[in-house]
């Protein structure tokens, strides 16, 4: 590759490092968007020997991009993002890797495209693990952080998407009753909302 074109990608890219999510650390600190996206791959490494049908590397590249946009826009909570703020990012993310050389624009521009269309088990197992890491990032994290919405958000969040994996669904499961121990840990402290 290109070193200038490297380079100028991986300053961009570089801001993920410094985007902060809406979840916080179990340190109590903002998360970034760059860490979301390491522990997204990273549960898809783990996760390889459940989905043995399952092209495991194209997951882990598609979990890692699957933010990029967000160097850019900087993060914008699912629960808030607009149609209009995905046209952004996607005009974004184009003209990001569009600066990369061949093959690089075409390769990245259809992994986009297969996450977005959600129709190959990759695509679908990408967007499972992206939402259960948020799920779990708040399970980690003190639950003063947490808006009043995501109370039930945190207990269906993501549970569609792993739906159509008896380990992922499982998997979920065990989350929700992390999710609902801490509820209800708030709710002896008097600390959850009403």
């Amino acid at each position: 590759m290109d070193a200038r074109a490297l380079i100028e990608f991986l300053r961009v890219a570089a801001r993920l490092k410094d985007a902060t999510r809406h979840c916080w650390t179990a340190g109590g600190r903002q998360e970034s968007v760059a860490e979301h996206s390491w522990r997204v791959a990273l549960m898809a490494m783990l996760v390889q020997d459940e989905f043995p049908d399952v092209d495991i590397d194209r997951v882990i590249r598609m979990c890692l991009i699957h933010d990029l946009g967000e160097a850019v826009t900087g993060d914008i909570p699912t629960f808030v993002k607009t149609d209009a703020d995905r046209v952004v990012e996607g005009r974004e993310v184009d003209a990001l890797i569009a600066g990369l050389p061949a093959p690089w624009p075409d390769t990245l521009s259809a992994l986009f495209a297969e996450m977005e269309a959600l129709q190959t088990p990759e695509a679908k197992l990408y967007k499972a693990l992206d939402r259960m890491e948020a799920i779990q990032s708040h399970n980690e994290c003190d639950i003063a952080t947490w808006l009043p919405l995501e109370y039930d958000l945190n207990l269906t969040y993501g549970a569609k998407d792993a739906a159509f994996s008896p380990y992922l669904t499982a998997l979920r499961a065990e989350m929700r009753r992390d999710t609902e121990a801490m509820i209800e840990d708030a709710k002896r402290k008097d600390i959850a909302p009403e």
